[in-house]
């Protein structure tokens, strides 16, 4: 059963970890930003996701203070979206420890994030890293959400939600709606790193990725390290990758006519990358400086972010609350 109103739900999580990116921008916040018009939104920050893999909380507040300035700057408005913290809302887990009893050890071991999570941390596997896409599936139950918007990388982490949704429904009751991977209709650009190796990242080649609160100066330098070659020979010539990168970062942030400027010279062997790289990074300047410097102004405001964060878990938490009678109600604890 989905909850009255018109608007389907949406939920998703953001990691309190890490400085955002232009892949982060274009991959997940601007689609946010569009979806908050045309659905009930429920954005989190996942504090509670990060204790599995970063124990130590002394950082915590400053990170999460940065990850929903750098939202709210992007554009996710609080006054449209529930936008607040995972850990502000105790009906999170209550339903996770309810979720954990139809949850299996075998099929949590099999997780490949789990999998590569203790590859990676083998004196750190603790049972919340095990039951991670059980306290995921709890977030996105609690609001009876349908549509989540996620990468690949988190598909199974959806399929094994479906699974507990099916389980609990069958035992006790139709309560939840299975949850889907949700694009809004298109697909998800991948922003490339400026290496020419991958996309950007918050953790792998800093050099290589655009973050949204690098200053200008290094945004140029960063731009004008991006691989290039002495261009091309024959006209029509097909880009290399990392040539097809750097078309794809002007692509995000300048405009049509510098885009075909470049398009054209390229064809007729005539680009000169050293101007190219010069006018991105301009361009990119244009682009991320706005955002860089709402999002400090808003960081520097803690007043208004605890008022942010508690309109948020209002708004969450009689969402949650909500659903928790109604779970209440179909096991039998309500005696």
């Amino acid at each position: 059963m989905e909850k009255s109103g018109n608007k389907k739900i949406v939920m998703s999580g953001i990691r309190s970890t890490g400085f955002l990116h232009l892949g982060n921008y274009f991959g997940a916040i601007r689609n946010y930003v569009r979806m908050q018009d045309e659905y009930e939104c429920y954005f989190m920050v996942a504090d509670l996701h990060s204790l599995t893999t970063h124990p130590e909380t002394k950082e915590l507040k400053i990170n999460v203070h940065r990850v929903l300035a750098e939202n709210i700057a992007c554009g996710l408005d609080p006054n449209q979206a529930a936008l607040y913290c995972q850990s502000h809302v105790p009906e999170t887990s209550e339903l996770y420890l309810l979720l954990n009893m139809l949850a299996y050890k075998g099929e949590l071991e099999k997780t490949t994030t789990f999998k590569d999570k203790v590859r990676l941390h083998p004196n750190n596997v603790n049972a919340g890293l095990l039951t991670y896409p059980v306290l995921q599936t709890a977030d996105i139950l609690l609001h009876r959400a349908s549509l989540v918007p996620v990468g690949k990388d988190q598909e199974q982490h959806l399929e094994m939600a479906r699974n507990f949704v099916n389980r609990f429904n069958h035992r006790y009751g139709e309560i939840f709606p299975e949850p889907y991977a949700f694009n809004f209709g298109e697909d998800l650009i991948k922003v490339p790193g400026l290496d020419g190796t991958g996309k950007m990242s918050k953790s792998e080649n800093q050099y290589a990725t655009i973050y949204l609160s690098d200053d200008d100066e290094l945004i140029r330098r960063k731009i004008m390290k991006a691989k290039t070659d002495s261009g091309p020979t024959p006209t029509n010539t097909e880009k290399p990758d990392y040539i097809e990168n750097l078309f794809l970062l002007m692509f995000l942030v300048s405009e049509k006519n510098t885009i075909e400027k470049f398009e054209a010279d390229f064809n007729n062997c005539t680009i000169r990358y050293g101007d190219m790289k010069k006018q991105l990074a301009e361009d990119m300047v244009k682009f991320v400086s706005p955002i860089r410097e709402r999002a400090e102004s808003i960081r520097n405001d803690e007043q208004f972010l605890k008022r942010i964060m508690e309109q948020g878990a209002e708004k969450a938490r009689k969402s949650a609350g909500a659903t928790m009678e109604l779970v209440r109600q179909a096991m039998g604890l309500n005696y």
